[in-house]
């Protein structure tokens, strides 16, 4: 069995994550219904193993981060990356830190690929980080979003509480932490926290049209667009402006298509397409 199999047919990666690879879109499910998602040990190196090889698979255009079942995931299984590595060596506990952080962080977050969150039902905690890390996410109506640490004593996990702080107002963000009362898709959304939310029903299919957005783009200046955002978020204003120019100059002697000249060529002198109402025609 090949770990990343195509034609619509999700397969398993190990014990923990199914991938289905579809018309240019890696559909990537955690994969412990039975824990709602919840992300242990196996599932975060395995995990890490699935982002580095569909960075490199020319099959994978779109990433889609989901949950196997109704759940996307109830954030980290407390037994097993908690209880069950409270007495074990340093460096297993390093090492388990190491490969969570690495995969639902920077890894996710810097992806060479577009990424979508589709957020199909409970997301809890600690499931806050890959969700946000994805460059875009849906929800349900009826999925169901919780920040409880604060019910049983501790600070929200990992870097939930910065995830809050960077993507809904303070107040919102304040009453998650603080309250603990759960909230759902369509709050979520408001919040700020998903782009948008929609029927259950609709959901797959929803995502599906967006991903279909994304995979119409230039793929490299698509990479270069995200990477300058996340970079530029925290620089001063000229800074900013300094480091935008040079990220474009870059774009363009980069990009395999061309496009800012097919794009210019497309619009000005063969009128075939408008910039403000769809994608240009791309060629190499």
């Amino acid at each position: 069995m090949t770990k990343t199999a195509g034609g619509g047919k999700a397969e398993p990666w190990g014990n923990t994550v199914l991938v289905e690879l579809d018309e240019g879109i890696a559909w990537v499910s955690m994969n412990r219904p039975d824990k709602r998602n919840a992300m242990n040990p196996a599932m975060n190196r395995e995990m890490n193993e699935v982002l580095d090889a569909l960075e490199l698979d020319d099959r994978c255009g779109v990433l889609v981060l989901t949950g196997a079942g109704e759940s996307f995931s109830a954030g980290m299984d407390l037994k097993e990356y908690f209880r069950e590595t409270d007495d074990a060596p340093r460096i297993v506990q390093t090492r388990a830190r190491r490969d969570a952080f690495a995969w639902q962080g920077a890894k996710l977050m810097h992806f060479a690929k577009p990424t979508i969150a589709m957020v199909n039902g409970w997301c809890f905690g600690g499931a806050f980080t890959p969700m946000a890390s994805c460059d875009l996410a849906v929800a349900a109506d009826e999925a169901t979003f919780g920040v409880s640490e604060i019910n049983w004593g501790i600070l929200p996990g990992g870097n939930v509480s910065k995830v809050l702080s960077q993507l809904c107002g303070r107040r919102a963000a304040l009453y998650a932490i603080m309250t603990g009362i759960p909230f759902g898709g369509k709050r979520a959304a408001e919040m700020g926290l998903v782009n948008e939310s929609v029927p259950l029903a609709e959901l797959r299919g929803r995502t599906r049209e967006l991903a279909k957005v994304l995979l119409e783009k230039n793929p490299t200046v698509l990479h270069q667009a995200k990477v300058a955002f996340r970079n530029v978020e925290d620089m001063p204003w000229e800074t900013a402006l300094d480091y935008l120019s040079a990220k474009n100059e870059q774009a363009i002697l980069i990009d395999p298509e061309r496009g800012r000249q097919q794009g210019l060529k497309q619009f000005l002198d063969d009128k075939t397409y408008r910039p403000g109402l769809k994608a240009m025609k791309r060629g190499k």
